[in-house]
């Protein structure tokens, strides 16, 4: 397969948080085929593991995720861009990186590892049981898309679900129950209105209500109610964590699902450069991997849509990109 063979068919294989195990088994497959590799499957939980390759005693390793958000759409090609759930998010970038490598191979250069976690999506549960793995690389070149910019720092993430209890009643007798999603609607409206920090370098935090869910009927007065909420971070989150717990007093219950703190990367010569306000793998990885650099061909703001892309001429210039990274890297 060529580049372009290879992110088609990572995109139709559908790896939606937590179904990865079928694209892992192909890219355990397909990298077990390039003369030379080391393969292994790093176990993660039971159906999930993370990737593994590696040639001698590796310096640079290049990562990214598998694991993709819903919906699941399959790939197809206009002659300009491949489109498709994860085209841009991670899968073109595991092809380039794979191509990356073959090339840096060819050329005699067998100091490097390429590593393929689970989970980047939702809690990091891949690259969390990769820090606890380390193989002694000096470097970790993380892969997400920055417009093919070396990305000198990226927001962290602080993700909570606030649950509110109350007390079933007829709707007709509402002062015999105790309504759980109007307590939790006053939760969100204080969070809505509260002040968040602001980082001369990232520029403010901004939070999301992503879900929410309760009742059991419209004639029943409600006694269950959950909302699930992300910031980006421009800190470590301690102050945002703190203010939580004050707006969520007595009225909700809040369950801290994943935090990872603001980065700040390394330079190499000869980058543009950005600062992008996702979070990534790299906090999780708590630098047991290496000095991490981030940079990744792709637009951010088509992953996660149904308009996700990449362009394939960026893709290809990506191949080259990661192979100077790495020579810089190792010298």
């Amino acid at each position: 397969m060529n580049l372009f063979e290879l992110t088609r068919a990572l995109v139709d294989i559908d790896s939606v948080t937590p179904n990865e195990e079928r694209a892992g088994e192909f890219l355990f497959d397909y990298l077990a085929k390039i003369p030379g590799a080391q393969v292994e499957r790093m176990p993660v939980e039971p159906h999930r593991f993370n990737v593994y390759a590696y040639w001698d005693q590796p310096v640079v390793a290049l990562s990214t995720h598998i694991d993709t958000v819903p919906p699941f759409f399959a790939s197809r090609d206009d002659g300009e861009f491949l489109w498709g759930r994860g085209a841009c998010d991670t899968k073109g970038i595991i092809a380039s990186m794979i191509f990356a490598v073959r090339d840096l191979l060819a050329a005699g250069e067998r100091r490097v590892a390429l590593l393929f976690v689970v989970g980047e999506e939702r809690n990091s549960a891949g690259a969390m049981a990769a820090a606890k793995q380390p193989r002694g690389t000096k470097f970790l070149i993380n892969g997400e898309p920055t417009e093919s910019k070396l990305a000198l720092g990226s927001k962290g993430a602080l993700r909570f679900e606030v649950v509110s209890h109350g007390k079933m009643a007829h709707s007709a007798y509402p002062h015999l129950g105790e309504s759980a999603i109007e307590k939790l609607l006053d939760v969100l409206d204080r969070l809505r209105r509260m002040t968040l920090p602001v980082d001369e370098m990232f520029g403010a935090s901004t939070v999301n209500i992503g879900t929410i869910e309760g009742g059991r009927a419209p004639n029943v007065i409600p006694d269950y109610a959950k909302a699930e909420i992300f910031f980006r971070l421009v800190d470590d989150g301690a102050s945002t964590r703190t203010a939580m717990q004050a707006i969520a007093g007595g009225q909700a219950e809040l369950t801290e699902v994943l935090c990872l703190p603001a980065q700040k990367f390394g330079r190499l010569d000869g980058f543009e450069t950005s600062v992008v306000s996702f979070a990534t793998d790299i906090p999780t990885f708590n630098g047991a991997w290496g000095e991490p650099f981030l940079f990744g061909p792709g637009s951010i703001h088509v992953a996660h849509t149904a308009e996700e892309r990449i362009a394939k001429k960026e893709m290809t210039a990506a191949v080259q990109v990661y192979q100077n990274m790495v020579r810089q890297l190792l010298r």
